[in-house]
């Protein structure tokens, strides 16, 4: 499994920072100039979907690069703000990119990341079936 990052000018000081406490594959951008975030998520997920590859993605707040991450179909990405939904968006809905906000303090999210890394699926019957729910919708 291969872990992958990517954020937008206003997320790049934490990604780089995160980059010193996990093995992470770097998309970009490398640059405090302003950019696209649909840009960057877009990138982030065509390397996650199909794959049982994860993925960070930050922007500003993590609202817009979540949700842009989310147009890309297999993709399952979480907007998270804490260690317990990093924890419960795996266990539960196997979400595989999480997206956090650039302003979150480092500690903080080297917590949410390494919750969100060793945290698998629970495999359950129940969450199974709604994630199919989800594909199927995704399929129309």
């Amino acid at each position: 499994m291969k872990i992958y990052i990517a954020s937008d000018h206003r997320g790049l000081e934490l990604k780089e920072n995160l980059k010193k406490n996990f093995n992470l594959i770097d998309l970009g951008t490398n640059s405090s100039k302003s950019v696209d975030y649909p840009i960057y998520a877009f990138k982030l997920a065509e390397k996650i979907a199909g794959t049982d590859n994860l993925g960070i993605a930050i922007c500003g707040s993590g609202i817009g690069i979540s949700i842009a991450c989310n147009k890309v179909k297999g993709i399952r990405c979480a907007k998270v703000n804490t260690i317990k939904e990093a924890k419960y968006t795996r266990l539960d809905n196997d979400s595989n990119i999480i997206a956090i906000s650039g302003e979150m303090s480092y500690q903080k999210a080297v917590r949410v990341v390494e919750e969100f890394i060793n945290t698998k699926f629970s495999g359950l019957e129940r969450h199974i079936k709604r994630i199919e729910e989800i594909k199927e919708y995704e399929n129309k």
